[in-house]
């Protein structure tokens, strides 16, 4: 097979995974997880001599870099908004959903937000893209016992963040506002 052809049936394969992988990271617009994608893409047709047999764990790496790339640039722009102050977004009001407006499940995602950047990532490419460690260490450019540890560590975190919730939660259900007393 040809690396054009290579380029194609990746292309083919795997356009839609790196679509999901890029919008569940990238909170906006679909233009901008559009962009990322297709930056995604040029640079795996300009590196495709480069594509691995299995070409998924590689191109999640390459759109990690085209996010980081992303997100600076969008830190920038809205940092420069805010400075003009004449964007509806430096202008937008901030709402406050109601208590009962909790999603299921959003202690997880609660837990998950505690841990560092890094940590999330992990949990993330193994949970959301079911990578093994094996494709882990591709899309993170390290070691199969690097990125083991990461995987391990950031379990235990992400863990003991959980356990942590349930504790304060468990705190708050028992406490029945007389100071432990019945009556």
């Amino acid at each position: 097979m040809s690396t054009d052809d290579a380029f194609a049936e990746a292309y083919r394969a795997h356009y839609w995974a790196v679509s999901r992988f890029v919008a569940r990271r990238l909170d906006g617009q679909a233009h901008e997880v559009e962009e990322v994608v297709a930056e995604v893409f040029s640079i795996a047709w300009r590196r495709r001599t480069e594509l691995p047999e299995s070409p998924l764990p590689w191109l999640y790496g390459v759109a990690r870099n085209c996010l980081a790339n992303t997100v600076r640039g969008l830190g920038r722009y809205r940092r420069l908004l805010n400075r003009l102050g004449n964007h509806e977004a430096a202008h937008r009001r901030q709402t406050v959903e109601s208590p009962d407006a909790e999603r299921p499940g959003s202690w997880v995602h609660e837990a998950l937000a505690r841990l560092s950047p890094a940590d999330q990532e992990v949990l993330r490419l193994t949970a959301w893209e079911e990578l093994t460690v094996e494709e882990l260490a591709v899309t993170l450019g390290c070691s199969h016992s690097a990125a083991a540890m990461r995987l391990h560590r950031a379990r235990r975190r992400l863990r003991a963040e959980i356990d942590r919730t349930r504790t304060t939660v468990s705190a708050r259900a028992g406490d029945d506002g007389n100071g432990g007393r019945n009556g």
